[in-house]
């Protein structure tokens, strides 16, 4: 069966239809991943986007339930070159294409990727409709081009209710923005106490919570979208230990009087070299963003810069100077990726640590 993917600018892409019979509309990405396909289409970040991976095989060691980072797919469509319909791995449960049948999410395969990338690397991110008949071609072009963004994804994606993972360690509160498993692996394997929250949690509800530690989480869109997050940051900022990843970082900017901007096609794989200013030392990377802090906005936020990503210099880390408050644009869960970061969690124990013996630990009012 045929199925295409017909682009705002015009441009068609005709390939193999697999997965789900749908049609679906949303913003076309690219991943440079080798792996962790499952990861990428169930990773909340994802929601909205039509996700192109620039690996050309795909699907070829299978779906397990292990690997997912959320409890159903976010993604809203995946393009690839090849997809494998019958995967060799000891632990496949079932075919990438039996998944993607069974959410309802459609697949195109058979595209020339390696173009798609590189015109979505000319244009900037474009919307996308996967289509399976392109009859009225123009009529398609035209919605897309007049259909705003949904400014509502975390809302979609953030849990509806608290929920807790009890431990013997400090207290961590987690405001989920679209939370990636992984993320809550890692504060769970230290031992926390974790309560994991809404993301429209007002800022007395967490400090009501007694926080040893603040963790805000990744999640899809434009920060600027969801001002309250900005303004609860604000409020928690120095009542406890504060760690923001991916769009918890962009919120830690916004927070402090910093900007964001959005990237003509963003950071999305799990090889993108980073530098640490402080150390000097390099790692590599897993990354999902659309959107960066300007650096040129930070000079009165009582901002430092801590990262620099090294293909293009934008701004992949932040560290308060006054408060016990950092970021990272990055994913140092690493799921899927290289763990070269995964000790900015033990950071933020230490930091945890650190605050307590201050005689500041449960949220103190700064």
């Amino acid at each position: 069966m045929k199925r295409w993917l017909v682009l705002e600018n015009g441009e068609v892409f005709e390939g193999e239809a697999f997965g789900s019979e749908n049609e679906a509309e949303g913003e076309v990405v690219f991943n440079t991943s080798m792996t962790g396909y499952q990861e990428i289409l169930s990773d909340p970040s994802y929601c909205g986007q039509i996700v192109v991976m620039t690996y050309p095989l795909i699907g070829n060691y299978g779906i397990h339930r292990d690997d997912f980072e959320a409890m159903a797919p976010a993604a809203c469509g995946l393009i690839v070159k090849e997809a494998a319909d019958q995967p060799s791995h000891w632990k496949s449960e079932r075919s990438l294409v039996d998944l993607l049948k069974e959410k309802g999410i459609p697949g195109l395969a058979g595209v020339d990727t390696r173009r798609l990338t590189k015109r979505i690397r000319t244009h900037g991110t474009l919307k996308g409709r996967l289509t399976n008949a392109l009859a009225n071609k123009e009529k398609i072009v035209a919605e897309l081009r007049r259909r705003p963004a949904p400014r509502d994804l975390v809302d979609r994606v953030s849990t509806k209710a608290p929920y807790a993972s009890p431990g013997a360690g400090p207290r961590v509160v987690i405001i989920d923005f679209g939370m990636k498993k992984g993320i809550l692996r890692e504060v769970i394997r230290r031992g926390a106490d974790v309560l994991i929250v809404p993301w429209r949690t007002p800022a007395e509800e967490i400090l009501g919570l007694r926080p040893d530690g603040i963790l805000l989480t990744n999640g899809p869109g434009d920060p600027k979208d969801v001002p309250e997050a900005v303004r609860t940051v604000r409020r928690l900022l120095g009542c406890a230990p504060l760690f923001g990843i991916c769009l918890g970082h962009q919120l830690l900017a916004l927070a402090c009087g910093g900007n964001t901007v959005k990237m003509p096609f963003g950071h999305r794989g799990a090889n993108h070299p980073v530098k640490d200013l402080t150390t000097g030392r390099f790692f590599m990377t897993s990354q999902n963003h659309g959107y960066a802090v300007d650096p040129d906005s930070l000079a009165d936020t009582g901002l430092d810069v801590t990262h620099i990503n090294i293909n293009d210099g934008t701004v992949e880390g932040l560290a308060h100077k006054e408060w016990p408050a950092f970021s990272v644009q990055f994913h140092p869960e690493a799921a899927p990726g290289p763990e070269d970061s995964g000790h900015l969690f033990d950071r933020f124990f230490e930091a945890m640590i650190t605050f307590r013996k201050a005689g500041k630990s449960h949220a103190e009012t700064p």
